[in-house]
């Protein structure tokens, strides 16, 4: 019977490599400190496999990408240092068989090739994500096999049920595994920073890594999605896979370091077992069942009407009657609607009318709903079983008025500019978006208008309604 030795969460910092850093590593010695610590003890345990989570190999939205070839390639050329190079030996049974397991559970897996990744356009190599700690992990050990794996933009649930196949995997084989989880935290720590600064990313560094210390696997998973997306992190879907792989455990972390000196956050945990009782992928089931019912049944009117339209449309192919518990100024009212869809904090879905082309705000939403969660060209048509993890908002446009830039406000108006018969339109109070000229900017690019043609403008306001 195998078994996972151990599990560990490391980032990937390029710069952390002396050849690339170039003496900028210095500044982080603590992590690669760390990361020379973790690879001792790695050495120590006769591993023959190292299973890896990372966010920068091919992602999918639907599915798990996961490396199938014998052997795999890959050098950090892309960050100056091509002569840094790995070959590595991929555990072919192990894969095959972790796959084999997600696809009972109705998890969809992708397999890379050589020959599959040509077809979707990409390379068959290993990413930062896995050659960083493979830089300080192959001082230590060479004869070892590894299991490459990118997570997909799937719910979480489900990654922590793929993690839990990773372990039933490895239990029903003879490898005795290592865990790394890769993923770097927030990514705007500072204003010196490539990335910037917002409050959510020290807010997000400080939680996950309270979190994980005392093993609390529910707070994890109800984490505020609004901080999550705000701080910018690349490591939480790694997380929820490597606790899935935890499950049946009671865990405990422990922090080897944490630094964000250059406006990132790197964190390098290791963690304590201990068998335990307690299924923790029903509790996360049913306090998931429970977020959803505190969150829709006490909704506004206008969110719970998208919802329901979307989801009709889903389950029966056609569009809803307007119901009964529908306001009178959603019935006697017209006015354009922009319906709006989030996934775990990022967009799912966007599709609204700046004119209603409807006889109704309620017919405008139960219409633009169905829209945003099926015609937006920028997604997949949302899945019945994606509902539960969707959040919903609904914004009211009120009548634009002709306006000039001095009277615009970013986060109080929207704008719409037009030139013969091209029209953009920018919902306001958007995160980014914060001065005229870029609200501006990105209405013109929209509409495909020069910003040096005489374009006319229009604001207007939004009641915004959220779930």
């Amino acid at each position: 019977m195998g078994t996972i030795k151990a599990f560990y969460t490391m980032p990937h910092p390029p710069i952390v490599v002396p050849e690339i850093g170039r003496g900028e590593e210095k500044k982080i010695k603590s992590t690669s400190d760390a990361f020379d610590k973790v690879a001792e003890e790695i050495a120590s345990m006769g591993a023959d496999t190292i299973i890896f989570i990372t966010p920068h190999g091919p992602v999918f939205s639907d599915a798990v990408a996961m490396s199938c070839e014998d052997r795999i390639k890959g050098d950090l050329g892309r960050f100056g240092a091509s002569q840094v190079v790995f070959e590595h030996e991929i555990n072919i049974p192990l894969t095959e068989k972790i796959m084999s397991m997600a696809e009972e559970e109705g998890i969809l897996t992708a397999e890379i090739t050589k020959k599959s990744a040509r077809r979707y356009g990409i390379d068959y190599e290993l990413d930062h994500g896995v050659m960083v700690p493979l830089y300080f992990i192959n001082k230590k050990i060479s004869n070892y096999k590894i299991v490459h794996i990118t997570y997909g933009m799937l719910p979480k649930l489900q990654l922590y049920r793929f993690g839990m196949c990773i372990r039933k995997a490895v239990e029903d084989s003879d490898n005795n595994a290592v865990f790394i989880a890769s993923g770097d935290l927030s990514h705007k720590l500072s204003h010196d920073g490539p990335y910037g600064y917002v409050q959510e990313g020290e807010m997000f560094d400080r939680e996950i890594i309270s979190l994980l210390e005392k093993g609390d696997v529910i707070g994890v998973f109800n984490m505020d999605p609004n901080v999550i997306e705000r701080a910018a992190e690349c490591g939480l879907r790694s997380y929820y896979v490597m606790l899935g792989a935890m499950n049946g455990y009671d865990f405990k972390g422990k922090l080897l370091s944490y630094e964000g000196t250059f406006g990132v956050g790197y964190s390098i945990m290791s963690f304590s077992l201990e068998k335990s009782h307690m299924d923790m992928y029903n509790a996360l089931c049913e306090k998931s069942k429970e977020r959803f019912r505190e969150k829709t049944g006490n909704a506004d009117p206008y969110v719970r009407l998208a919802r329901e339209s979307l989801t009709h449309y889903l389950l029966q192919g056609s569009y809803m009657d307007v119901p009964d518990y529908v306001t009178e100024e959603m019935l006697k009212t017209k006015r354009g609607v922009f319906v709006s869809l989030k996934k775990e904090g990022q967009l799912r879905g966007c599709i609204g009318t700046i004119f209603p082309v409807t006889n109704s705000i309620a017919e405008e939403i139960i219409r633009n709903a169905v829209e945003a969660g099926t015609q937006d060209p920028r997604f997949n048509p949302v899945r019945e079983d994606e509902l539960e993890e969707i959040d919903f908002s609904v914004d009211v446009l009120t009548e634009p008025e002709k306006a000039t830039k001095s009277e615009l406000d970013p986060k109080r108006y929207g704008v719409i500019v037009r030139w013969r018969g091209r029209t953009g339109l920018l919902l306001p109070d958007l995160e980014g978006v914060d001065t005229v000229e870029e609200q501006l900017n990105i209405a013109l690019k929209k509409a495909g208008i020069s910003s040096y043609e005489n374009y006319s403008i229009e604001k207007f306001e939004v009641i915004r309604h959220k779930e």
